[in-house]
């Protein structure tokens, strides 16, 4: 079985379907517009993109992910990215800004921020404020043929570690992860980035944009 060095096994990322992220990033921009996807595991948010009439690079650190991935692929850690090219659109999904790291939070913003042109935007999923005092082991639900559930939930400040659990038939999987409770300034300011509105009801998807000087 494939494991990313995150832990991520990619054989569970291959079943799970997307759950409504394409089409929020295909609302937020207009036809057409090019999209650097940071993170793209193995195509679930890409293909459908792609299929919507978005040109998507797509860039992950694991070889075993984007083997799977039918768009232009790079294969490299986020923070060390410069492609010498702009585009209408980054996107940052999968929660990845809540990474616990300030300065792999900082990085991965800033390799958004210099792929983004002019007049661009940046597409970011993450845990809002709220969903740290919310969230509990025990919880979960279905995406496809995949049932998930958060076990193990510890908080330490704003941090939170959990284990999500994914089961199929008869095959398991678990993954742990630790994320960082953090405010919209904290998640943009050291980009040099601002809000550019929520894109979810739920608040669980927003638009970033370069501020503009003088």
């Amino acid at each position: 079985m494939e494991v990313t060095a995150d832990g991520c096994s990619v054989e569970v990322y291959l079943l799970l379907p997307p759950a409504g992220e394409p089409e929020i990033v295909h609302a937020a921009l207009s036809p057409g517009a090019s999209i650097l996807e940071l993170g793209c595991g193995a195509g679930r948010v890409t293909h459908p993109l792609v299929e919507l009439g978005h040109p998507v690079v797509a860039v992950d650190d694991s070889p075993e992910m984007l083997a799977h991935v039918r768009a232009e692929t790079v294969c490299a850690r986020i923070g060390d990215l410069d492609l010498g090219r702009p585009f209408d659109a980054v996107l940052l999904g999968s929660h990845l800004v809540n990474t616990a790291v300030d300065s792999d939070r900082h990085a991965l913003l800033a390799a958004a921020r210099r792929h983004l042109a002019p007049a661009g935007r940046l597409i970011v999923e993450w845990h809002p404020p709220e969903w740290f005092d919310a969230v509990a082991s025990g919880q979960g639900g279905r995406l496809g043929e995949v049932a998930v559930e958060l076990a193990d939930v510890v908080r330490e400040g704003d941090l939170l570690s959990a284990t999500v659990r994914y089961s199929a038939g008869e095959r398991r999987w678990e993954q742990e992860f630790t994320c960082r409770r953090l405010t919209l300034e904290e998640a943009l300011t050291s980009a040099d980035l601002i809000f550019d509105g929520w894109l979810t009801d739920d608040r669980n998807w927003f638009a970033a944009r370069h501020r503009r000087r003088g």
